[in-house]
Parts: structure tokens; sequence; C-alpha cells
């Protein structure tokens, strides 16, 4: 990031006539502290080392693997058979003319219920598979995210350090310049204000980065950020394909499909409430011993419920009922991803042309510009308030190409995000 760093030609030429000033030492923001038994890495934070830190220690990434392992027990569940019964029965309590019957009591599903179940219980599976897919897609677009905030933040604070060692050497000078009769007090009370407000921009770029770097260590389920910074090359704009290639690549995409398995699984409960409208068969195959008789008996039944009353036909309407609002959150889904997904191509389209043409004209012309007027301040040419214009120009240009980068970087994420990259 050298166009970021404080241009030494610029502050060279303001401190030469004045190598006797004092000059401020920048503001160097510490490492947060560890937690106790937390050593401190040795080596700054990269991306790669960021997502494994996710993919190890997200607790939400964690919940959705269980809720997917859950899902194998519903499909076991779904799988078995109903338990047969024993049943016992004694008529008369006197031995010589009693009667006892021993049978078991075999149910029989019909309608299709243990395959509904089963069907509901992989689509249940499958749909937490594409939930998983989601969330990982989510996490990795967040650390992707918040890791090149804490750049920019990273930048920001150096950029402001910069600034607050130019506006003192400045300030400085233009104090000389008054005691030396050269220039209006007025000047040197310019420069202390300019001086204030870059050690304001200072305390509050340190402030947002200690937030961005507590944002990030958050998605790996530390409270305290335990490394030291952040390691990356900014400048390396992210690109994606056009906004056709990503529109076809939605169908793909984790978010969509969970959604669309959603749907499938409200069918599927549908079909479980429409084979519970059939009743059940229960086989008995027994025997039965009559005392009186002298004599045992085969015992053979069969019981059939009477579907008069409860036909199932309340929980069938609710289940046709939720399928057709899955179908149409489906639809929703499928309408807002593609929109979002056209805002972000957009925006990262538009961003990365910004910081393109800041890039390549906008900082070198202020960079230019502030060269030139601190020589003309030094020979006496411009005033101090010349140099403030030009110096403020240039760090609001460097601030508006690190705003640019942010969006990029967030635009790229997003895309990322919702195809599940």
């Amino acid at each position: 990031m050298r166009r970021l760093l404080l241009p030494l030609g610029l502050a060279a030429v303001l401190s030469s006539p004045f190598s006797g000033v004092a000059q401020t030492p920048p503001v160097v923001l510490p490492p947060a502290p560890a937690p106790a038994g937390a050593p401190q890495p040795a080596t700054p934070l990269t991306l790669d080392a960021a997502l494994a830190l996710a993919e190890a220690g997200s607790f939400t990434l964690s919940a959705a693997g269980k809720e997917l392992d859950a899902t194998e027990g519903d499909l076991i569940q779904a799988r078995v058979l109903p338990n047969p019964e024993l049943a016992v029965s004694m008529e008369d309590t006197r031995k010589a003319s009693r009667s006892t019957t021993g049978q078991v009591n075999l149910p029989l599903e019909l309608g299709g219920k243990r395959a509904a179940r089963i069907g509901l219980a992989e689509r249940g599976r499958e749909l937490a598979q594409a939930e998983l897919a989601g969330t990982r897609a989510e996490l990795r677009a967040a650390v992707i995210a918040r890791f090149f905030g804490v750049l920019v933040a990273q930048e920001r604070v150096t950029l402001a350090e910069g600034s607050v060692g130019i506006a003192s050497q400045a300030a400085a000078a233009a104090g000389r310049r008054v005691a030396a009769g050269k220039v209006a007090p007025l000047e040197a009370t310019r420069a202390r204000v300019e001086q204030a407000n870059a050690e304001l921009e200072l305390a509050e770029a340190t402030g947002a980065l200690q937030t961005a770097r507590q944002a990030l260590a958050a998605l790996w389920g530390d409270t305290v950020p335990r490394f030291a910074q952040a390691q990356g090359d900014l400048d390396a704009l992210p690109s994606r394909p056009a906004p056709a290639a990503l529109q076809a690549a939605l169908e793909e995409s984790p978010l969509l499909a969970a959604s669309r398995l959603s749907a499938q699984r409200s069918r599927a409960e549908v079909a479980l409430q429409r084979s519970r409208q059939y009743p059940d068969v229960t086989v008995s195959l027994g025997a039965k011993r009559d005392n009186e008789a002298n004599r045992n008996m085969a015992v053979l039944g069969v019981a059939i419920p009477l579907p008069l009353f409860d036909r199932n036909q309340g929980n069938l309407y609710a289940a046709l009922r939720r399928a057709d609002r899955a179908q149409d959150a489906h639809a929703a889904t499928r309408v807002r991803l593609q929109g979002e997904l056209q805002q972000a191509s957009t925006q990262l389209s538009v961003s990365r042309a910004a910081a393109q043409t800041l890039q390549a004209a906008v900082l070198p012309a202020a960079e230019q510009a502030y060269a030139a007027a601190s020589r003309g301040f030094e020979a006496g040419k411009f005033n101090f308030l010349d140099v403030l214009d030009a110096q403020r120009t240039l760090f609001q240009a460097r601030i508006r190409y690190l705003d640019v980068l942010a969006r990029t970087y967030d635009a790229a994420a997003s895309i990322d995000r919702i195809l599940g990259h």
C-alpha cells in the first residue's frame, strides 16, 4: 500500500528547513491483549488462517452440523416397523371353568405410511445438508468481508498517523515562520487546528480498527482479538464473472437449494398426512385354553378402525396450506437472491472502476498538487492555507480510496455468500 503511506519526499520538503524542530512520534496501535493462557500469535493473520479459524471455531457452523447429524436419527426412526403387541386375557376366575387366551397383535401399516415417513426424513436430511452448505458459505463471506475490513482499518490508521505527522511538522513550521514575522499569526492558528483535527481522525481510526478486529475475531468465538495484525494485499482488486453468468450460477446456490428443498419437504409432509387417512389393520394370532372343555383353540383376528370421524382431514389441510406457503417462500427467495446478486454485481463493477480511477489518476494528481503547494510555501509563493487545502484534498482522496476498496470487497463477499462459493 505504497500509495497510502506517508510520502517521504513531501515530509522532507516540510522538515528540511526546520531540522531542529522536535518531531511528533507516530501513534502505534498496540496489539489487543490475549486472554490468560492464550499466547499472542507471532505471525500476522492471513486470510487463509482466518478462514481456518472460523471453520474450526464457529458455533453457528457447529450448530448446523449437529442439526445434520440429528436428521440421521429421524431417518433411522422413519424406517422402523411398528412394534407387535403381546396380549393375554382370562375369562372366569374359577380354575375349572377358566378360559385363558394369549395372542400377538401385529399392526400392518397401509396407505404407504412407512414410505411417506422415509421420504419426509430424507427431504429433511437434504434440507439440513443445504443449510449447512449455506451456513458455511455465509461464514466464509463474513470472514472475507471482515478480514478486508480490518485491512482497510489498518491502512486508515497508517494514513491518519501520517496525517498527524505532517500536520505536526506543518504546525511547527508555521510557528517558526510566525516568530520570524514572515506570516500572520492566523497561519499558526490554522495549523494547530489542522493538527487537532488530524489527531481526532487518528483516534477515530484507531477505534474503528479495534471494532473491526473484534468483529473478525467474533466469527471464531474470541471476544478479545488475539492476532497482532492482518496481512493481505488490498490493491489486488477482486473480480467476478458477468451478471448473466452469475444469474446462471444462482441455481446451484445453497441458499436457493435450501429454499427449494424446504418446499419439497413440505410436499413430503402432505404425502405423509394423506397416507394417514388410510386406517391401519391389526392382525391377531394366538391360542385359547378352555379348561372346562379341556382343549386348546387357535385364535385369529383382524381389527380395522372405522374412519367415521377422524380421517386426518385437519392435518392434511394444514400440510397443504404449508406446502403452498413454502412454494411461495421459495419463489420469494429466488426473486430476493436475484435482486441481491444483481445489486452486488453492479456495486462491484462500479466500485472496482472507481478504485482503478482513484489508483491511476486521482491519487497521483493529489500527491503532485500537495508536493507543489509544499514547495511553493517553502519558496514563499503560496500561503499556508494553500498547503492545508492540498493536504486535506490528498487525505480525502486516500480516505475515499479506502472506502471504495471496502465497498469493492463487500460486494465480492456478497456475491460469494449468495452463490455459496
